[in-house]
């Protein structure tokens, strides 16, 4: 009889990650234990996956906040800096506005609107038809905005992003002055030095403010991509993926992952016998409809993985197998057309109507939100996540 189990995601606990702990003999130990424990048997083409954060743990990957504050002012030249398009988090954003704070006389803080690039709303849509604003075109100073919209406080958090950030920038010892706006250039009516804080859109604009006139034009991922003092770094996207680790420090993305995503699979291959697909993951890329934060804070979902995960899926949507092309057809003689279908697809279904509604995205991005959910962000304990049958098939016995 063919397996009735299809996909099954396992959160596995492990042992709190300090700095200079061997991931590669703890991530592999926790998965035999863990199927030991639990039951099941390690097989060909399983993954097993690890939080960005124990890798930047385990790396001893932190810097502090006047870490920052230096690069800052030898960046930007520590007078008036703008600051566009942060995110609003406090576990993400607000520490690393203390060190930007600390390496400037003032901050220009230009937010985007009605939400951050992740989805974090200031105000809603509505309220913009309601007032007669064109966030493309508008730009608003703070006394326009609460003007126009008051004091909106977070759905979850019950945090005004604006009134948080204006007092942390002031705590600081800078002085402040805040503007609602989404063309980037808007800031160099106020500076020409400028600190872009967008995730995903950074080179864009980055690109719009140097042909504008920018004079020092730097991203989040250019602060910290070198030691300072001796601090951690991230090479690629220096300030960009990390998160707040006490009230003075950050740990940053980590680094130099692929050397331990291959050595982990040959541990477990030479454990195992068993060909186990790895990876590092960060944010998953989902959407809350209450909330609206799309969730991926981190400039890539994994940073690193190993060379099974490359590409997207290629799979057959079997409702539409079943509607269309044998409609005529019911219980076992469906199944086996069904199944032969199957063996016969193309090696690749791009385009073709028989796989239309599957997910068009990378299968990094795929595991690494299902990851994401399955570990969430709390006290589980699991930061390695152990996958099966995400590879199957309607086929596979």
């Amino acid at each position: 009889m063919s397996r009735m189990v299809g996909t099954v995601s396992r959160g596995l606990r492990a042992p709190i990650i300090r700095s200079g702990d061997d991931l590669v003999e703890i991530v592999t130990n926790s998965v035999l234990e863990a199927a030991a424990d639990d039951g099941f048997s390690v097989r060909d083409r399983d993954v097993v996956a690890m939080t960005e954060a124990i890798v930047a743990r385990a790396q001893g990957n932190y810097a502090s906040v006047d870490d920052i504050a230096a690069d800052v002012r030898a960046k930007l030249g520590g007078e008036t800096v703008g600051v566009i398009f942060p995110i609003l988090s406090r576990n993400r954003f607000a520490i690393c506005l203390r060190g930007i704070a600390k390496g400037a006389k003032k901050i220009v803080l230009m937010l985007s609107y009605p939400s951050d690039e992740v989805g974090n709303h200031l105000v809603s849509l509505d309220a913009l038809d309601e007032k007669g604003v064109d966030p493309y075109k508008d730009v608003l100073t703070l006394e326009k905005y609460r003007e126009l919209f008051g004091y909106e406080k977070h759905p979850f958090t019950g945090v005004d992003y604006v009134e948080y950030y204006q007092g942390l920038i002031e705590d600081c010892g800078a002085q402040v002055e805040v503007i609602f706006a989404n063309d980037p250039r808007a800031i160099l009516d106020y500076t020409k030095n400028v600190l872009c804080c967008d995730i995903h859109t950074r080179a864009r604009t980055k690109r719009l403010l140097k042909a504008a006139g920018g004079e020092k034009v730097f991203g989040l991922d250019e602060i910290l991509n070198a030691p300072v003092n001796g601090s951690g770094y991230n090479e690629k996207y220096g300030l960009l993926g990390s998160n707040k680790s006490t009230e003075d420090q950050v740990k940053l993305f980590p680094r130099d992952c692929q050397d331990l995503v291959e050595a982990i699979q040959s541990k477990l291959l030479e454990k195992t016998g068993k060909h186990v697909e790895v990876m590092v993951y960060g944010d998953g890329a989902f959407k809350d409809p209450v909330g609206k934060i799309w969730e991926l804070a981190d400039p890539v979902v994994s940073p690193a993985y190993t060379a099974g995960l490359e590409g997207t899926p290629n799979e057959l949507k079997l409702k539409y197998l079943a509607d269309n092309d044998f409609a005529e057809l019911s219980g076992e003689a469906l199944r086996e057309a069904i199944k032969e279908r199957i063996h016969q697809k193309d090696g690749n279904l791009v385009g073709q109507m028989v796989s239309e509604g599957t997910t068009p995205r990378r299968l990094t991005d795929l595991i690494g939100s299902l990851c994401d959910l399955t570990s969430g962000s709390g006290d589980k304990g699991t930061p390695i996540v152990y996958i099966q049958g995400y590879f199957d098939n309607y086929t596979t016995e």
